[in-house]
This record gives structure tokens, C-alpha cells and sequence, in this order.
């Protein structure tokens, strides 16, 4: 069986994903890691090329509804797909994956009209004393500037804690991105480590025990990360009441 391939191209303010080789249940895991990444940089929208792709397995083409769900809840950004041939096309619709927007061409989704893009305020903050703080008050700042006051506090927390718990375990900068879509604001640290964040249950007064992430679990209404290159990105969404 030939090992599924990704190719990744930046073009315009668009992602191009193209998938090549046998899509089973085995590698459908490979395909979400893959397009997750491209995620981090929150292109105008994710395409996703399927003229390369053998589906072996019709089940695992649900990893498209999972990305296309993550994509929407963070950060915002719409999963094309493109080019399935007609075999795939049937299989997409028998798996009821047909209401993923689906586009003859690479060409038709890359001309397609862009989605509006969300507002978004951010900082590289430093890994110092103060840099907890130098969130809060951007995010803070944000909400009240996007006439979303109710969201300040909570947000200014969240934003708080996912700093802090990138200074005290990445030890590195940390790049801090707020956005307003349409059903939620969206909070997003990205660091410099590779390990993924956790949930302790340590004594709740130290603060390597994972407090901050038991609070953003406490208040968002999801969170999560992502792998990001030379590091990760956690996120979390709070509901826009409009």
C-alpha cells in the first residue's frame, strides 16, 4: 500500500493542501495532523486537493467533517475541498459528507469569494514578570473595542492563564491572537514547546500543576491545541451572545 503524502502550498492568502496516496484509518490520523497545521497560520481558507487521493477506506473520509469542525470553531477559517474524482465524489456523499463544500477545481476554490475575515488584535509578549498582565489588558481592550464587554473579564483570564502557562513551562515568547467570529471569541497562545499542554491534579497553590489550564477549562466553552511548527498553539472559545 503507497504511503499518503501531503504537499503544502502558501498562495495569495490561501492554504493548498495536496493529498496523494491511499486514505484508510491508519492514515486519516496523518491527514488531520497535517491539515491542523495549516491551521496555525490562519489562512483566508484551507483547500484541500483530493484528485491525488485513493479512498480505501470510506469511513475515514469523516476526518474531513473533524477538520472542517476545528477549523470552524478555531480559528475561524472554511475547509474546501477540490478535484475528487467521480468515485470519491459518490463516496463523500454516501458518508453524508456532501454538505463539506465541495469544488470541481483547485483552480474554483482558490477564486472562490473569501470569507470575511475576523477582527483580531495581538502581541508577542516576553517571557517576563509582566507579560500575564500585558494580556489581560490587550484582551480586555479588544472586547471593548469589538462592543463585546461582557466577554472582557472572562476573556482577560483565559488570556492570562494560556500566557503564564506558556512562560512557566515553554520558557520562550509567546505569540497572543484574539478574534471575534461570528459565534465565538477566540483566544490563542502560540510557544515554543513541543509538549502538548495538561491537566494536573497537583496541590491547586503550585502553579506547574496545571491550575491556569483546570481555570480555562473552567470558564471557555472549548479549548484545545494544536502542533504548530517548533512548538504549539492552545486555543479556547468563549460564545458570542449577539
Amino acid at each position: 500500500m503507497p504511503p499518503l503524502s501531503t504537499e503544502v502550498d502558501q498562495i495569495g492568502t490561501r492554504t493548498l493542501v495536496r493529498l496523494r496516496g491511499d486514505l484508510t484509518l491508519s492514515s486519516a490520523p496523518q491527514v488531520r495532523l497535517a491539515l491542523s497545521r495549516c491551521l496555525v497560520d490562519v489562512p483566508d481558507a484551507l483547500i484541500v486537493d483530493l484528485a491525488g487521493l485513493r479512498v480505501r477506506e470510506p469511513v475515514a473520509l469523516s476526518v474531513f467533517r473533524t477538520v472542517a469542525w476545528q477549523a470552524a470553531m478555531w480559528p475561524g477559517v472554511p475547509l474546501l475541498l477540490c478535484a475528487p474524482g467521480p468515485e470519491t465524489a459518490q463516496l463523500l456523499a454516501a458518508q453524508r459528507l456532501d454538505r463539506l463544500t465541495v469544488f470541481p477545481t483547485a483552480s474554483a476554490a482558490l477564486t472562490a469569494r473569501a470569507a470575511r475575515r475576523m477582527p483580531t488584535a495581538g502581541d508577542t509578549v516576553l517571557p517576563t514578570a509582566g507579560a500575564s498582565r500585558r494580556a489581560r489588558e490587550l484582551t480586555e481592550q479588544a472586547c471593548h473595542r469589538w462592543n463585546v464587554p461582557v466577554l472582557a473579564v472572562p476573556a482577560a483570564m483565559i488570556a492570562g492563564e494560556l500566557v503564564t502557562n506558556a512562560i512557566v513551562h515553554a520558557r520562550t515568547m509567546a505569540d497572543l491572537r484574539v478574534s471575534l467570529g461570528r459565534r465565538f471569541l477566540l483566544i490563542m497562545v502560540r510557544d515554543g514547546s513541543l509538549a502538548p499542554p495538561h491537566l494536573d491534579t497537583g496541590p491547586p497553590d503550585a502553579p506547574e500543576t496545571g491550575r491556569g489550564l483546570r481555570l480555562v477549562e473552567a470558564i471557555a466553552r472549548r479549548w484545545g491545541s494544536l502542533p504548530a511548527p517548533g512548538g504549539k498553539v492552545v486555543w479556547a472559545g468563549l460564545p458570542v451572545d449577539r
